[in-house]
This record gives structure tokens, C-alpha cells and sequence, in this order.
């Protein structure tokens, strides 16, 4: 079985920061395409940022210059720091994975999501 867990997330005023981590766990080979989705309250899912296991980086256009995305393949964690926050970055962020298990099985794997909530 795999696992993502997410932490770091919270309450924080508008102009914080916060930094969300994402462990991977279980019979893990490798693991590809790392990323940070969110969902806001009445909204559907959007894409947030994506790391490759080579450390290519891609963001969605309202979180550049303010979010990184980094992480870290021998603990199999990804980060999602996030500076200069504002309320409209209220939402549920998720942690996804591309992962390989021993056995060349393919697996896409989701967290269950932490809360990040930005007030005014």
C-alpha cells in the first residue's frame, strides 16, 4: 500500500507564509511527477505546481513568484513553499504522485488533503 501525508497546514494572515510537505510511503521503486493541487469551497480542483524526479518545475499562473515547489527523492517528500499569501489561496491543498512500485506496477496517488486558510 501507498501513502501521501501532507502536513503544514494552517491558519495564516494575508502576506504570510506557510510550508506544506508531503511524505510518500510504502513499497515504493521510484516515483516520477510530484505535484500540489487545491481546492477551494465551491470550486473544482486546480493544479497548483508539479515537480519531474529531475526537478523540472511548473506553476499556475496566480502562485508564480510566490509559491516553490521542491523536493527531496531520497526521503520521497515533496515541499510547496508559499510566500506573500492571500485569502483567494484559501483552500484544501493536495498532494499527488506518479509512483513506480517494485514490480514496474504504475500507481497514481492522492493525500487527503491539508487546509490552508488565509484571512484578511
Amino acid at each position: 500500500q501507498v501513502q501521501l501525508v501532507e502536513s503544514g497546514g494552517g491558519l495564516v494572515q494575508a502576506g504570510g507564509s506557510l510550508r506544506l510537505s508531503c511524505a510518500a510511503s510504502g513499497n515504493i521503486f521510484s516515483i516520477n511527477n510530484m505535484g500540489w493541487y487545491r481546492q477551494a469551497p465551491g470550486k473544482q480542483r486546480e493544479l497548483v505546481a508539479t515537480i519531474t524526479s529531475d526537478r523540472r518545475t511548473n506553476y499556475t499562473d496566480s502562485v508564480k513568484g510566490r509559491f516553490t515547489i521542491s523536493r527531496d527523492n531520497a526521503k520521497k517528500t515533496v515541499y510547496l513553499q508559499m510566500n506573500s499569501l492571500k485569502p483567494e489561496d484559501t483552500a484544501v491543498y493536495y498532494c499527488n504522485a506518479d509512483v513506480i512500485l517494485y514490480g514496474a506496477r504504475y500507481l497514481e496517488v492522492w493525500g487527503r488533503g491539508t487546509l490552508v486558510t488565509v484571512s484578511s
